[in-house]
């Protein structure tokens, strides 16, 4: 009996990858913003037709590439952010698997235009179904062009199960927005056939934020401040009445890098615990700053799941830290955590010996002490949140992703039109039409 075992070719190879990676437009649009970041671009330009079916294209000021890393940059598991396993375990860029690019180029036809700095001549390569068509030298401006075209032109059964055009533009929003609210000092731009949507500008968080999703949303803001020796907790909460009844307006970063957590979402909400109408979560946009060793990143693809070496230990951080601030800004009764000696031994737990010379914290926490013991707000373990459902039964939806982006009742004149009278949104089962006014 004959062998029936075999490598499968590179191409068949590259399209079974893809499909883990490039799921929909917005897939793309998170990669290639994600390398214009890794590129040290300061400002960046998203540009996309037909909700990016037939286009997405990000034009970055980086530092760009070589004639050869340009072509190296579309084979497999080819990468310049690690070199070995160590590096796994305190990666610092976007990306480092090395996949992205390979997988997109298997699905759609990719034009790169790219140029370092100070070189003479820049270089142009053109790619289509994984096969590389042409590579030639070319006059461009420093940084690179990532054009990709016609997604799944080569898989018309991947095609035909896009969504409609609203649907896929909204997932393009929610990765945009994503990423410019962890990186406010660079500038962002949108374009959607030929029209503006976002122009963002270099700024601090607070003005990101203000910018993204409307200036009602500002004075709701409640700043959120912690630093350790081991971890910082910074960002901003609204108040009880800029509750909402999804979660669109939740945000999770861990050294800038968007994540999702069910159980950490648990930790904000305890903090609001008597403050919010049956049926609503709270809105926050919360930044965590770890060393890399002590974080894992490397668990999916789309990198937007994250362990932590101690996340019991976060949770209760994060619930103290911003039920504390509603105290300070009158939201809800103050607590006067300095007062309480075990509470110094709570913040002051760390996992290991820490290199980053935070500025130490006048509060500590201690692995086993619970500051909320009394209100019988005992910290669950990871295990206790696990039926998502259950916990947030009243939502319309679990995934910022799935959700509308404004409410469908109350319209906030600010949050359902984005600049420039751009309008996005649903309405029960009908898809209201993006426009213009």
């Amino acid at each position: 009996m004959s062998d029936i075992i075999q490598l499968l070719p590179d191409h068949v190879a590259n399209q079974i990858a893809a499909g883990e990676v490039v799921q929909r437009p917005a897939s793309i649009v998170k990669e290639l913003l994600e390398n214009a970041i890794d590129a040290q671009a300061t400002k960046v330009e998203l540009i996309v037709r037909d909700a990016g079916k037939n286009l997405v294209q990000v034009v970055d000021n980086g530092i760009g590439m070589s004639e050869t890393d340009a072509r190296m940059a579309f084979e497999r598991h080819a990468t310049s952010k690690i070199r070995s396993t160590d590096d796994i375990f305190n990666i610092t860029s976007k990306g480092f698997r090395g996949e992205a690019l390979a997988s997109i180029a298997a699905v759609a036809q990719v034009e790169l235009k790219t140029k370092k700095q100070d070189a003479v001549t820049g270089t142009n390569v053109y790619i289509e179904g994984g096969v590389l068509q042409f590579q030639e030298p070319v006059q461009t401006v420093e940084g690179s062009s990532f054009s990709v075209k016609n997604l799944f032109y080569n898989v018309p059964a991947r095609r035909k199960f896009l969504k409609n055009d609203n649907v896929e533009f909204r997932h393009i929003i929610d990765e945009f927005q994503r990423v410019a609210l962890a990186h406010p000092n660079i500038e962002f731009d949108l374009f959607h056939n030929d029209e503006a949507v976002f122009r963002l500008r270099r700024g601090t968080p607070m003005q990101r934020i203000v910018e993204v999703f409307g200036r009602k949303l500002q004075p709701l803001l409640v700043p959120i401040k912690e630093d350790l020796d081991w971890i910082r907790l910074n960002g901003y909460v609204a108040k009880p009445e800029g509750a909402k009844k999804t979660r669109g307006e939740q945000f999770f970063f861990v050294n800038h890098r968007f994540f999702k957590s069910p159980y950490l979402n648990r930790a904000v909400q305890d903090a609001f615990e008597g403050l919010l109408q049956p049926g609503y979560v709270p809105s926050f946009f919360l930044f965590l700053e770890v060393e890399p060793e002590r974080i894992d990143v490397n668990i999916h693809p789309q990198k937007t799941e994250v362990k932590f070496e101690d996340e019991n230990l976060i949770f209760a951080l994060i619930r103290s830290t911003v039920k504390k601030a509603l105290g300070i800004y009158n939201v809800a009764p103050s607590l006067d955590f300095d007062k309480d000696p075990q509470m110094d031994a709570f913040l002051n737990a760390k996992p290991a010996e820490s290199t980053m010379n935070f500025k130490p914290s006048s509060v500590s926490v201690s692995r086993g002490f619970n500051p909320f013991k009394s209100e019988g707000n005992a910290v669950p373990s990871k295990e206790e949140v696990i039926n998502l459902q259950e916990m947030f039964a009243q939502n319309i939806s679990a995934e910022p992703s799935k959700i509308n982006l404004f409410e469908d009742e109350e319209f906030d004149e600010d949050l359902m039109r984005l600049p420039n009278g751009y309008w996005i949104f649903n309405q029960g089962d009908k898809n209201t039409d993006v426009g213009f006014r």
